[in-house]
């Protein structure tokens, strides 16, 4: 199942409809959700709080209808189900989310917020969400043009290779796989940096799910200087750029990597962020 956060926006309902259009790509269910205040969903009857949470609940169903709409245009086939959920979005959304195999969200929040580069929903849920998340910025478009991924040679980064490699085979889309680096940032394993040595570990991360997916044509992109300017050029155009949540070395820590946060306020295509997979699950076990 794919869940889907809307909100009024046009952010929201171009996320519908990039949403509706994946469901179709994995003959999915869609799930179209979006949230009030928890009183609002809970009170009843009448006096004033009563008549603005029947106002909320009514605009939460023409909220979810427009989105409805939306979707059924862009996949008619798809089996769509909509729902209001009590709460804050972002904790609301992050619950929804157990179980789906893919949460989407547009990349702007309502509010006083608005003027944010992403909204504090998006940036909430890509950072905390159980599962998948994309970040949608544009109107979908035809299927068919280039899935880029950021490759960073780190152990957390296969699973977004997985996805990435997934993804293009699905559009039957072509794979460009981006790895960029700095000369001071410390030497490989084998030895300093430089580029041979870096077209190399771009082409062992790409060995295994190569592999599994030998119609997708792959281009290797290997550019020295900051991965967040190297994935931003690459991923111009593109359907979808994918990354991984994590980043590695000193940034390991961090909820959301360090390249991961600025691609979520400046990345010009829909944006997956992929989750690490489990210690425990074959993904892991492969890396």
């Amino acid at each position: 199942m794919i869940v889907v956060g809307v909100d009024g926006s046009r952010a929201g309902v171009e996320a519908a409809a990039w949403a509706a259009r994946e469901a179709a790509l994995r003959h999915a269910p869609l799930r179209i959700v979006h949230a009030i205040p928890d009183w609002a969903c809970r009170t009843a009857g009448k006096g004033p709080y009563a008549e603005v949470a029947e106002w909320m609940r009514s605009g939460a169903e023409q909220v979810l209808a427009g989105a409805a709409e939306r979707a059924e245009a862009e996949a008619p086939h798809v089996e769509t189900a909509t729902a209001i959920l009590p709460g804050d979005p972002r904790s609301a959304l992050i619950a929804e989310a157990a179980g789906a195999a893919l949460l989407v969200v547009g990349n702007h929040g309502l509010g006083g917020f608005r003027g944010l580069l992403v909204g504090s929903v998006a940036h909430g849920v890509a950072g905390h969400a159980p599962c998948d998340v994309v970040v949608v910025r544009t109107a979908p478009g035809e299927p068919g043009g280039e899935v880029v991924a950021g490759v960073d040679g780190s152990p957390a980064g296969g699973r977004s290779l997985e996805f990435a490699f997934a993804e293009a085979a699905l559009r039957h889309a072509p794979l460009r796989a981006v790895h960029a680096w700095n000369p001071f940032e410390g030497p490989l394993p084998g030895g300093p940096r430089d580029e041979e040595g870096e077209a190399r570990l771009l082409r062992e991360a790409l060995e295994g799910p190569r592999a599994r997916h030998p119609d997708v044509a792959v281009t290797e992109e290997v550019v020295r200087g900051h991965p967040v300017d190297a994935l931003l050029r690459a991923s111009e155009g593109a359907d979808l750029l994918v990354v991984g949540s994590r980043g590695h070395g000193a940034f390991a820590g961090l909820v959301l990597g360090a390249v991961t946060q600025p691609l979520l306020h400046h990345a010009t295509c829909p944006l997956a962020v992929v989750r690490p997979a489990a210690p425990d699950t074959p993904e892991a076990e492969d890396r």
